[in-house]
């Protein structure tokens, strides 16, 4: 299975509304819920109506689109880093899966996923 590597930093928000979230940008995952709005977005898009942040994340993309009925593949993953001590925040899309990885276990992690077979791209 690939991994594709996305050469940006991202930020971990809480914003007020999404009214100045930048829908253009080529990435920003938005959650709401009746207890908060939610936003990862590259830290160079952070809106100024954020309410808290935290920032110094990194991303990769599990490559291609997976079928609903593929069963584990986050699992696998996230089990793989948490077995080797590094946390990760996931997001999910219709097409994929988005892995977020803290900045200074970003490269360990590929390592530790190449290591189990992954094939890391980009």
């Amino acid at each position: 299975m690939e991994i594709k590597k996305i050469e940006h930093d991202f930020s971990v928000c809480k914003v007020k509304d999404y009214s100045l979230v930048n829908l253009d940008a080529p990435y920003c995952f938005i959650e709401k819920t009746e207890e908060e709005n939610s936003l990862v977005c590259m830290t160079e898009n952070v809106p100024s109506n954020t309410v808290e942040r935290d920032d110094g994340w990194r991303a990769f993309r599990i490559q291609g689109i997976l079928d609903f009925s593929l069963i584990g593949i986050l699992a696998k993953i996230a089990g793989i880093l948490a077995e080797n001590q590094i946390s990760i925040f996931a997001v999910s899309t219709y097409n994929t899966d988005y892995v977020f990885i803290k900045k200074e276990n970003y490269e360990k992690a590929l390592e530790v996923l190449a290591h189990e077979g992954y094939t890391i791209v980009g």
